[in-house]
């Protein structure tokens, strides 16, 4: 039988996981955490897998704005199209950093092109999409297929609590549609536990079908201080244990330490140039919080073994 985290490499950090994962769930501890209380949440981007050199939701969205341009010439000369179809990753990435960094220009473009393909497609056939693409597409720099470019550490760290009885979520700023596509197949976490952005929906039914569809408005951003709402709105508990990467992640994280008792935050730091990437942009805050507040910071280049299953 092979030792809990076996992808991590047995540094101060890996224990510190296994000693918290013991003091709330050994009866009798004063740190015991029951079972139904026992709520751990992850972002997905660049905590669950790789986000650079832009998320992986961009490059299915970035195909689809492509074809858009591809039939309307009005549209191939302004952002985002142009991007899309010069398929410039590092705008697309960028404009997260700067949103990130308090600079929403950029990403208000890209919301703006996002939305205006949202209308009246049928959420299954997104969730269909998605899967197909992440099963087939490849990341364009590490050459592996997209369902390859999760963290096998993170992967671990969830059987791990899952195996001790913790409930575990999705809390992420991507789209929960899209997320749901393979969420159960990429983390055995099931589509009901998966929350993320969302965009308004509509009821349609015809002689042949009974649908709901997505309309070009937004509902929710499950980001920043969307993240504690989403998570009282569809959890209705805080999480002890709750994992995020980035800026974005700051309120997630002071929810879970506020939860009056035993709480574990991890954030993870982007610094491996050699197997992945190293970063600090959109998580300057976070790092600075992280030291002042004593969050665990994972540093991929020191913590984990291995970082992708199939690649290293």
């Amino acid at each position: 039988m092979l030792a809990p985290l076996a992808n991590w490499n047995n540094t101060p950090t890996r224990q510190s996981i296994l000693d918290f994962v013991a003091a709330v769930t050994t009866p009798g501890s004063p740190d015991f955490v029951p079972p139904e209380e026992r709520i751990a949440t992850f972002d997905n981007d660049g905590t669950l897998w790789c986000e650079k050199p832009m998320y992986i939701q961009f490059g299915y969205i970035l195909r689809e704005m492509a074809q858009v341009a591809a039939e309307n010439s009005e549209l191939r000369a302004k952002l985002p199209w142009k991007a899309a179809r010069e398929k410039d990753f590092r705008w697309f990435g960028g404009a997260i950093t700067k949103h990130y960094q308090g600079d929403d220009t950029d990403f208000r473009i890209f919301l703006d092109g996002v939305l205006s393909m949202a209308k009246n497609r049928p959420v299954e056939q997104v969730e269909s999409a998605a899967r197909a693409f992440i099963e087939n597409e490849h990341h364009p720099e590490l050459g592996i297929r997209y369902q390859d470019c999760v963290y096998q550490p993170m992967v671990e760290l969830l059987g791990y609590l899952a195996d001790n009885g913790f409930t575990n979520y999705i809390v992420s700023g991507g789209g929960r549609d899209f997320m749901r596509g393979f969420a159960q197949q990429l983390y055995n976490i099931p589509r009901d536990r998966v929350l993320g952005s969302t965009v308004a929906y509509r009821y349609m039914e015809d002689e042949n079908s009974v649908r709901i569809v997505q309309q070009p408005e937004l509902d929710v951003i499950d980001d920043g201080p969307g993240k504690p709402l989403q998570i009282w709105n569809v959890i209705g508990r805080r999480p002890v244990l709750a994992a995020g990467n980035s800026n974005g992640d700051i309120e997630m994280l002071k929810f879970a330490q506020s939860n009056g008792g035993k709480f574990l935050n991890l954030l993870l730091l982007h610094d491996d140039d050699q197997r992945e990437y190293a970063y600090r942009e959109g998580a300057e805050q976070a790092l600075t919080l992280a030291a002042e507040r004593q969050w665990l910071i994972i540093s991929m280049k020191s913590d984990f073994r291995q970082i992708f299953k199939t690649k290293e």
